[in-house]
């Protein structure tokens, strides 16, 4: 069994300390965000977790946790998003300075192989339009290169709330393009972001994308990849597609075990984020010591 940690909310930024009393419990209650009364425990014993994913912005408070994974037997990987993007589409987010030592730090930490980078979404806006994008890619690449083998990239989608949370920043600059796809310079762009991802070495894959980008040398790709996860830690593990994703997703088969509205990042373009009031009351009412992220304790302990 793979476990996601998780797609939908931030749980090594800000709930490191739940996730490591889960691992050293074994068990975590999981709840569908779709039928609240679908409620699950599954197994988080070293045993039965063949692989832990972690997708993250900010991984800094769950490294010191790290040596206790190694010991207690995990293996894990993480889906670092850094895309540096101006203050106003991600407020929550520390400097993009802390955050490029973090993924250093990270890699040094554990390998390079075990660190992917995501650039994504990448968000076409007046303010961040295709020269923006080639420019940002390029310096964080530079950076980034050395600690990383794979590097991930997605067009940001039309979600209501996020598009809507856009919206309100127009008057500064971020007014969405409208469909980039159909201009001359879409192609030549991501042509260029494969060559330079390419000269530094690293593999380059689209995330969910909907969009054919195989002719401009990015293949999709698999965020919990099989392949991937039987060259880097030696196992096999299922091929098979996860049915609860979206159709373009390339994920196999994994547990997610976060819960929606309860990432404090603040990003404008998140989709696992419907109101930020909800998720910051949702953070600032967990408890470390509940089941679940998705349960009250004296509800989840129930189960």
């Amino acid at each position: 069994m793979i476990i996601s940690a998780s797609r939908r909310t931030d749980i090594p930024a800000f709930y490191s300390k739940w996730l490591i009393n889960r691992l050293r419990a074994g068990y975590v209650v999981s709840v569908n965000p779709f039928n609240r009364g679908q409620v699950s425990q599954i197994s988080l014993k070293a045993e039965d977790v063949e692989v832990l994913v972690f997708w993250t912005k900010n991984p800094a408070p769950l490294l010191p946790y790290l040596p206790e994974l190694d010991r207690m037997g995990y293996r894990y990987y993480f889906q670092f998003t850094l895309n540096g993007y101006p203050r106003l589409l991600e407020p929550g987010l520390p400097d993009v300075g802390d955050l490029i030592r973090t993924f250093r730090q990270l890699a040094e930490q554990i390998g390079p192989e075990r660190v992917i980078w995501r650039y994504d979404p990448i968000l076409f806006t007046e303010r961040t339009d295709f020269r923006y994008h080639r420019k940002r890619f390029a310096e964080l690449l530079k950076m980034l290169s050395p600690n990383t083998r794979r590097v991930v990239i997605s067009i940001a989608d039309d979600y209501k709330d996020s598009l809507q949370r856009l919206s309100l920043l127009e008057h500064q600059g971020f007014a969405r393009l409208e469909q980039p796809q159909s201009t001359p310079e879409f192609g030549d762009f991501f042509i260029e972001l494969a060559e330079l991802a390419n000269n530094a070495g690293l593999e380059i894959y689209s995330c969910a994308e909907i969009y054919n980008l195989q002719p401009f040398n990015i293949r999709p790709g698999k965020c919990i990849d099989d392949e991937y996860i039987h060259r880097v830690f030696g196992i096999k593990v299922t091929a098979s597609k996860d049915r609860s994703q979206r159709l373009e997703c390339g994920c196999v088969t994994s547990k997610d075990i976060g819960a929606y509205n309860s990432c404090i990042h603040d990003c404008i373009y998140c989709y696992a984020t419907h109101n930020r009031k909800t998720a910051h009351q949702n953070y600032s009412s967990y408890q470390a010591n509940s089941p679940s992220l998705g349960l009250a304790p004296s509800v989840a302990g129930e189960i």
